[in-house]
């Protein structure tokens, strides 16, 4: 078996350096590479979650065009939902990593360190909520499927309306990348 090293350049640019979760919704996948070097909490709760079927069957209860989307609440009022540890944890906020666009994944919470199963994924860029919530990825495939989801139809609460749109099933993908 040939040594990283031994590689060719295109087989090594392939080598996934990050683990992956791919949400598999009912209008099509959504993969996202999860920054675990900079929020290894945060990184470690979405994957379980992932893992354990917390997120099967969960919609994307609040859409916000050229905002963001939102789901990860399985009572899909945006009032519920919890970490694997069973309640909140706090954040892991770093000035390294900013809402500089599309397709960034964020826990969402009601104020500091009240994370606990919400996500949502930015539809633009979205400065004014830097340093209020983690960030812990970015989409790496599929990013149609987000623009299709930030484009349907809401009522007044941002809810969608000809929906629901919903995870179905959650693949994760850590290429071998174990930090907990």
């Amino acid at each position: 078996m040939p040594s990283p090293e031994d590689e060719q350049p295109a087989a090594a640019a392939q080598r996934k350096t990050a683990p992956e979760v791919t949400l598999h919704t009912n209008i099509g996948p959504i993969t996202v590479e999860l920054y675990y070097l900079h929020c290894p909490k945060t990184c470690q709760n979405f994957i379980e979650l992932a893992r354990t079927g917390y997120y099967n069957g969960v919609v994307f209860h609040r859409v916000i065009k050229d905002f963001m989307i939102q789901g990860g609440d399985p009572t899909g009022t945006g009032r519920g939902g919890a970490s694997i540890w069973g309640g909140k944890f706090e954040d892991e906020i770093t000035r390294e990593l900013k809402h500089t666009g599309g397709g960034i994944l964020c826990m969402a919470n009601s104020g500091p360190n009240t994370n606990g199963s919400q996500f949502y994924i930015t539809l633009a860029p979205t400065p004014w909520l830097d340093g209020k919530h983690t960030i812990f990825g970015r989409v790496s495939d599929h990013i149609t499927t987000v623009g299709k989801l930030g484009n349907v139809p809401v009522d007044k609460n941002d809810k969608p309306i000809d929906g629901p749109f919903f995870i179905k099933e959650c693949t994760v993908h850590d290429h071998g990348i174990k930090w907990y």
